[in-house]
This record gives C-alpha cells, structure tokens and sequence, in this order.
C-alpha cells in the first residue's frame, strides 16, 4: 500500500522517463482528480495511503498521460480565466494565450452593452468567458464542427450564461447578422509543421489546428469577411501563429481595417492582432 506522497514520487518518475514535461506537476493533478480534491489540498496527506481501488484508476490515467494523452484530456477539464471548462478530444484544447487574449479583448474600451461573435470557438472557453464577464454583451459562439459545439452547448449549460447561444456555421455561411465585437482562434498551424508537433498536439482535432500550407489559408478567407460583419467602428480581435504577424497585419490592411495593432503574448511573441472596421 502506497501513501499519497510515495505515489506522485513513482509517478512522477515514470513520467519523466516518458519525456513528460513538468511530471511531477502533471502526477499531482492526477492524484488530486481521483481523489477529488486540490492539488493543495494534497499537501496535508501526503502520508495517507490509497487503498487498491483507489490506484488501480490511477494506473491507467498514468499510463496514459505516459502514452501522450493531454492531461486535460484525463481529467476532463481546464481552468480558463478562472473558470472550469469541460474539454475532451472534440475540440482544441484551450491555451494560455487564449487566456492572454481574452483579457485583452476585455480591457479594450468597449461599451457596456454589446453584439459579439466568437468564431471557431471550440470548446466555447472564449466565447462564454466573455459573455460571463461581460453579462450586457450578447454572445454568438459559432464552429463548422459538429462535435466542438455540442461541447460548447454543455460548457454554456453547465456555466448557465444566459446571454450566449452556440450556431452551426462554416465561417459566416449560416451568420446574417453584424456585430460589434468579432474574436477568433482559428486553426493556424501550417500542414507542413505537423511532422515536428507533440503526441499532446496531435490528439486535438485536426480541423482546429491545420489550415493550409502555411496557416493562412482560413484566415484569408475569414479576415475580408469579418469586415463585412462589423458594424462601422466595430472591433476584430484575432490569436495568430508565431510568425504570422506581418501576414496577417496586411490581409487586414487590404481588407480595409484600421487602427491595426498586434499584441505581444506574454513570452514576447507578436501573437494577438487587433484592429477597428472603419467608421
């Protein structure tokens, strides 16, 4: 019988050998998720021991985070701006610099009450943290997947965000309406690039992450379109590939956007362009 601190030191050893980064963090969280508690909360048990039916799930959880499989995958949710989501292989996996350009959408001078579209929106974590941040905005969450929005309909309902619906659209094909406020995480990741991705990477779905030889090919289809989906002075805010920034500042030129800026992520990379349909 192993106590829980004898355990996240085996496992966190076993993922290490399995090139797991940040192991021992990764162990915690698994403990924590069967056990149904924090990972601080961990910290005053260490020397409680599991019993057999609590480790035999563990075991498996284990071995496959050892294989490749996201932890947030396992555990079956993640924390988004604080916030817990339901995130599961049917749609991307939320990341940090979603978080980062959530909260620049909400530091922008907006008015208090306001039409918005969160297109691509996955598992609905930016569309619904706005909409729950934002109570007087009116959200529209659309995705050409499926799968993805049957996800975001459970995240709307188990948030009870009043002030959302989640739409069935290819891009704009099924939006008639314009808006104030368009934000979007589209797939970026050139075709080429998938070869050098992480086995984590590659258990999100294809659709959400591939867009062509270089990661533009959605984009220049989506960015001339917003434009005609924006209300006069209405905002677009996009998260880009890491070296896409110039790309994407000159499609939103020709496009006819102004007030062009693109925002640094937190690492330094130009990752968030923002830019204002002409009054």
């Amino acid at each position: 019988m192993s106590t829980v601190l004898e355990t996240i030191v085996g496992g966190t050893r076993y993922l290490e050998k399995r090139g797991i980064e940040d192991a021992r963090r990764n162990m915690q969280i698994l403990v924590a998720h069967q056990l149904g508690c924090t990972r601080m909360a961990l910290y005053l048990q260490f020397d409680r021991p599991l019993l057999e039916n609590e480790l035999a799930p563990l075991r498996e959880l284990l071995k496959k985070r050892g294989e490749g499989h996201p932890i947030q995958h396992l555990v079956g949710s993640v924390c988004f701006l604080r916030r817990d989501f339901k995130t599961d292989a049917r749609a991307l996996i939320p990341r940090p610099e979603t978080e980062e350009l959530a909260e620049l959408i909400l530091r922008q001078n907006l008015p208090d009450s306001l039409t918005a579209l969160d297109m691509g929106c996955g598992s609905g974590v930016l569309g619904l943290t706005l909409a729950a941040e934002r109570p007087n905005w009116n959200l529209t969450l659309a995705d050409v997947s499926p799968d993805a929005l049957a996800l975001t309909r459970e995240n709307l309902t188990a948030l009870e965000i009043p002030n959302a619906e989640a739409i069935h659209s290819d891009l704009f094909s099924q939006i008639p309406s314009s808006f104030h406020l368009i934000a979007a995480n589209l797939p970026y990741v050139p075709e080429t690039d998938r070869p050098s991705l992480s086995r984590e990477v590659l258990h999100d779905p294809p659709l959400a992450l591939f867009s062509g030889p270089d990661g533009l090919d959605l984009l220049r289809q989506f960015i001339p379109a917003a434009h005609s989906h924006l209300h006069p002075g209405g905002l677009i805010a996009l998260e880009i590939g890491h070296d896409q920034a110039s790309h994407v500042s000159h499609l939103l030129q020709q496009s006819g956007f102004a007030e062009i800026q693109i925002h640094n992520d937190l690492s330094g990379i130009p990752r968030f362009p923002i830019a204002r349909r002409p009054l």
